[in-house]
């Protein structure tokens, strides 16, 4: 498995500068700790689906900057023009429309997400993976249970494209249930 390193370090500096001043929610921890464990998941992932034909470039440009139309100001056209119309649709087709009333954001996602290449939904699924490990102190029993229930509408949404993926977010899912 192969990847360019020079598109790899591109993206990350770019991300790194999108979110330079973000803290994981309730921890004073750098945000790019979640952006750097859902790109080592995604391709832990793809590494244990080899008889896939991946495009690991895309799919590490898609989980570096996975969050930064969503929480950053850049923008859809500043991701196009910097790194092309193919990465940008990724990004976008994994961020929530928060024009929409706040119980159809994920699902509209989802519907974007499988109309992308196979690698956003792999994408996705390693985000909600590392999403389920400690939630924010401050989360009710209803947030962290509606979370869970979150996760399990992406996991039967994007199934069938990673069979490793797939497993290890079935594992968080339900090992999430003692934070309640």
């Amino acid at each position: 498995m192969h990847w360019n390193e020079e598109i790899y370090r591109q993206t990350l500096s770019f991300s790194a500068k999108a979110h330079a001043n973000q803290k994981i929610p309730g921890m004073e921890i750098p945000y790019l700790k979640h952006i750097s464990a859902v790109v080592m998941e995604t391709l832990s992932a793809l590494q244990h689906t080899p008889e896939t034909v991946w495009d690991i470039d895309f799919a590490l440009q898609c989980a570096l900057l996975h969050d930064v139309i969503e929480d950053t100001p850049i923008n859809y056209d500043e991701i196009e023009v910097s790194f092309g119309k193919k990465v940008a649709q990724g990004v976008m087709a994994l961020t929530k429309n928060e024009t929409l009333p706040r119980a159809e954001q994920m699902q509209d996602s989802l519907t974007r997400i499988l109309q992308q290449p196979p690698e956003v939904r792999v994408v996705k699924i390693c985000d909600r993976i590392d999403n389920l490990y400690i939630p924010p102190v401050y989360w009710t029993t209803a947030k962290r249970q509606y979370y869970q229930t979150e996760a399990r509408l992406i996991l039967d949404t994007l199934k069938g494209v990673c069979p490793y993926a797939e497993a290890r977010l079935q594992k968080k899912i339900d090992a999430y249930s003692h934070y309640f």
